[in-house]
């Protein structure tokens, strides 16, 4: 009997020697950029368009989709659909007191002469307050808008970060900003998250987890900001393993599973007690 004639698998798309290639971010903005011009980018259109492989365009993908900046679709990707989070200006207006305290607390724990880093957040917020009225003679890298500005009456130093606007959080973002932090080694990172459970922290807001998981990773200390109503929460996006962090800083001292994952992690509860 003959053979049967298979059929002939669709080539891979692959560069172009001719033409020149982009570089990983600036790939990786473009893809942003793309998708809000429109809601729905294709791998292979990218692939020919950046004249890199088809390959190389999903790697692409698959580390903005983990930094919560786009959503994976079948041959492409998509803009991320987020549910209803409170704005930043909610947040900073919400449990204000308890905010403050934690805040006043953790400006506690920076010296003079250090460097740190405070990401975007209605509880770092308080902190860049606190550490302004104290006079703190430190360096902060930060991307946050409202921070960098109300820490910058009292503090010698800070460092704003390029990247991507979040309008609705005052906030930078993106490939830029992550590849900007990459560049420090710090004392301290000082963080918050939108929630905190026996896995570690979280985060809801889009592209905020891949700058609180740069900052982390280039920090000496590690310390998270956190209100006590965050706990047990889940955020769309994973931040890191609670071995990630040194100390947490609340108002409320944790208790039950929370309190002994933290135990296992060797994280130290630091309580901003009421005045």
């Amino acid at each position: 009997m003959p053979e049967p004639t298979k059929c002939p698998s669709m080539p891979k798309q692959q560069p172009d020697p001719g033409r020149d290639r982009l570089k990983k971010s600036d790939r990786r903005q473009r893809i942003l950029l793309e998708l809000k011009l429109r809601p729905h980018v294709r791998i292979s259109e990218l692939a020919h368009s950046f004249n890199v492989s088809t390959e190389t365009v999903r790697r692409d993908f698959d580390a903005l989709a983990g930094d919560g900046l786009i959503s994976r679709a079948h041959g492409g990707a998509s803009a991320p659909i987020q549910g209803h989070y409170p704005s930043l200006d909610e947040r900073t207006t919400a449990r204000s007191a308890e905010r403050e305290r934690i805040g006043a607390r953790a400006a506690e724990l920076v010296q003079d002469g250090e460097t740190v880093m405070i990401d975007s957040g209605s509880t770092t917020i308080q902190l860049a307050r606190a550490l302004a009225f104290r006079g703190t003679r430190c360096t902060v890298i930060t991307n946050s808008i409202p921070v960098a500005m109300t820490i910058g009456h009292g503090v010698p130093e800070v460092v704003l970060c390029p990247g991507e606007y979040l309008a609705a959080e005052s906030a930078l973002i993106g490939t830029e900003t992550l590849e900007f932090l990459s560049r420090y080694n710090v004392d301290r990172c000082m963080i918050g998250a939108s929630g905190l459970s026996e896995e570690g922290p979280s985060e809801t807001v889009r592209g905020f987890a891949a700058v609180k998981r740069m900052m982390l990773s280039r920090a000496a200390q590690r310390h998270l900001l956190i209100d006590s109503q965050k706990f047990g929460r889940r955020g769309l996006a994973r931040v890191g393993d609670m071995a990630d962090l040194d100390s947490i800083v609340v108002e409320t001292p944790p208790e039950g599973e929370l309190l002994t994952a933290l135990d296992e992690a060797e994280v130290r509860a630091i309580v901003a007690k009421a005045a």
